[in-house]
């Protein structure tokens, strides 16, 4: 039997970019990417040119471009690669067996200390100077989301801790685009917010929103024990 007219209708799934999850890499290279990865949060892209990248691997730029065409390809490869152990982190998170709250605290923490290793230049760098990875993030992290957010809301209503009456597409895109906001930087400057505030905070006003009774007496005593433990 159906909960309410809202969940009975299918949320429109956003479509994702086609990304292989199978596709193998040689560890050569995922070295080369994790390695990437990991200067390109700690320093931005812009300010980081290919020799920077051969020196922190030591090897030489000819060996570099045997496995990457250019910066451009490399900062490609390095969003790929960063979209997918996103994905595998949470899809994690998910297999869990938590409650839909706390699968959301716990997938709200996580996304937290990402941004908050994240050089604050990488979004500005790529909207600018990389657009196809720019395109490839912001589509690929819009369809995670959305079918978190939503799959979340399915869930938290069978238990009773979501109202079941919550428009489910509509919803999941209002948090959408609460999230965009967490990186406009003339909203919240870097000198004034922490990540790990504003994401703290829109968890706790998405959920307040979508909670039940039940919900949010849970939501409750949740934040009281993080306080009490922070």
């Amino acid at each position: 039997m159906c909960i309410s007219s809202y969940v009975c209708t299918p949320f429109r799934r956003i479509r994702a970019p086609e990304v292989d999850r199978n596709a193998t890499m040689s560890d050569r290279e995922r070295q080369i990417i994790d390695q990437a990865h990991k200067v390109f949060m700690r320093l931005g892209i812009r300010s980081v040119n290919m020799d920077d990248i051969a020196q922190h691997l030591r090897i030489s730029k000819k060996t570099l471009y045997q496995f990457v065409k250019d910066k451009q390809d490399l900062v490609q490869r390095v969003v790929k690669y960063n979209c997918e152990q996103h994905h595998a982190a949470i899809t994690g998170i998910c297999e869990r067996g938590l409650n839909a709250i706390d699968e959301q605290f716990e997938i709200a923490k996580f996304i937290a200390a990402k941004l908050g290793e994240m050089h604050p230049s990488i979004h500005f760098d790529l909207l600018k100077y990389h657009p196809e990875a720019w395109d490839l993030l912001e589509r690929t992290e819009k369809a995670e989301i959305y079918e978190c957010v939503a799959r979340n809301m399915e869930k938290g209503i069978a238990e009773g801790l979501y109202r079941d009456d919550l428009n489910i597409p509509v919803v999941a895109k209002i948090y959408m685009a609460r999230f965009d906001a967490v990186f406009d930087g003339e909203l919240f400057p870097e000198s004034e917010y922490n990540f790990q505030d504003i994401i703290w905070e829109v968890y706790r006003y998405h959920i307040r929103g979508i909670a039940s009774e039940k919900g949010i007496k849970y939501l409750m005593k949740k934040v009281k024990r993080e306080h009490a433990t922070a």
